[in-house]
């Protein structure tokens, strides 16, 4: 089927919420994609963070072959070792206690609302309160969205659910004077992701920590975006001076397959009772043995220390580019700031046409989120292409 025929039967039958660029793709290996017409592209946005082992990672597709020879879904009204496996491995791997899997990182922000708003009505608060900053995104479902602030102001999807406030982006002063005896939760990304890559001080980051130890609030950091190696280590508060209560997961996780989890202390682990949370699907046998997977691969310290190494390397190159003003973020996930005049959307379209995929996520930035698999040759083409790009760039 032609791309025009594909974009046709689009329009036709699907709900029109998403500005596709012209492509069909339909082969990936590893940090490449091929479209229907056989054109090559160096992919350095992975699904938006998904495919951070690469696409169709051996490994991860031996593992979903396998188990989906064997069983693909009984619910949750039953064990299954998978499950159970991935469960252990992302307590043991992060704060320890109990796990909540879901199919995606909206619904584990949800879960975690959840959780502090029960834990907050325990300790006596009718009407509990869940601060997050300015240009934040938890997701899109009404919970998540009540606390994605730029969203959230669409009338059209209103009235949205009560109970959440905000406060300008690294503001650690106003924080603190956000978060007060009913406050639930600071439900924090580390580092934005979807706003262009802007990683949150660690003095706001204590902040917030010493704020909810005061109020008796949660710290939820939500690292669906910035967790399982895209800074360099497994998890991104690892590289802070704090620990959350509660921390959120998805995107790369499943190697391309759909899943999430909330992670919670052992010392909040017991707030979701039976019937408190559930899903269909969450836990699934074949997503639990694709997530097991990605872990082998990405839980390794040498992994990790290249993941560091690549990006120190890739900014140093990208920030030696005409037009390249600053570039945000750490390891690999790196927000390229553009002088002033650049359309980052018009550079962005022209790299497409190029062979490479970024991502657009404001007007002046470029968010790069290679695989973690990408060697440096693939860095070196990709920095070469923007600088192409830039110095052949002339605005419309």
């Amino acid at each position: 089927m032609k791309l025009e025929e594909l974009q046709t039967l689009d329009r036709r039958f699907l709900m029109q919420t998403y500005r596709r660029a012209p492509v069909e793709f339909v082969r990936g290996e590893g940090a490449l994609l091929w479209d229907s017409e056989g054109k090559e592209y160096l992919d350095f946005l992975a699904g938006i963070s998904v495919c951070s082992v690469g696409h169709c990672h051996p490994a991860v597709v031996e593992a979903v072959r396998e188990q989906a020879g064997k069983l693909m879904h009984v619910s949750n009204l039953f064990y299954t070792e998978p499950m159970v496996r991935l469960g252990e491995r992302l307590s043991q791997s992060s704060l320890g206690g109990r796990v909540f899997l879901s199919n995606s990182g909206t619904e584990a922000n949800e879960c975690a609302i959840k959780i502090a708003r029960k834990h907050a009505h325990g300790r006596g608060i009718e009407s509990p309160e869940i601060v997050s900053f300015e240009r934040d995104f938890h997701g899109r479902t009404y919970g998540a969205l009540a606390a994605t602030p730029n969203l959230a102001q669409n009338e059209a999807l209103g009235p949205m659910l009560p109970g959440f406030r905000s406060v300008p982006f690294d503001d650690d002063g106003a924080l603190r004077d956000a978060v007060y005896e009913d406050t639930a939760a600071v439900m924090i990304e580390p580092i934005q992701g979807e706003s262009g890559v802007y990683p949150l001080a660690d003095e706001t980051l204590l902040a917030a920590r010493q704020a909810c130890d005061e109020s008796g609030a949660l710290l939820i950091l939500d690292e669906i975006q910035t967790g399982i190696g895209r800074t360099g280590s497994l998890w991104a508060y690892q590289q802070t001076p704090v620990r959350p209560d509660l921390l959120t997961s998805a995107k790369a996780l499943g190697g391309g397959l759909p899943v999430g989890a909330c992670v919670a202390s052992e010392d909040v682990s017991e707030v979701l009772e039976a019937g408190d949370h559930g899903s269909t699907f969450a836990g699934g046998t074949v997503v639990s043995a694709a997530a097991l997977a990605v872990l082998d691969l990405v839980d390794d310290p040498a992994l990790l220390r290249r993941v560091r190494e690549l990006g120190a390397g890739l900014r140093e190159n990208l920030l030696a580019i005409d037009g390249v003003v600053e570039v945000r973020g750490r390891g690999l996930m790196l927000g390229v700031g553009l002088a002033s005049g650049i359309d980052a959307a018009e550079l962005g379209a022209g790299l497409l046409e190029r062979g490479l995929i970024v991502n657009v996520p404001e007007p002046g930035t470029l968010r790069l989120l290679p695989p973690l698999t990408v060697d440096s040759a693939q860095i070196d083409r990709a920095v070469a292409l923007i600088a192409e790009s830039l110095l052949s760039y002339s605005p419309t």
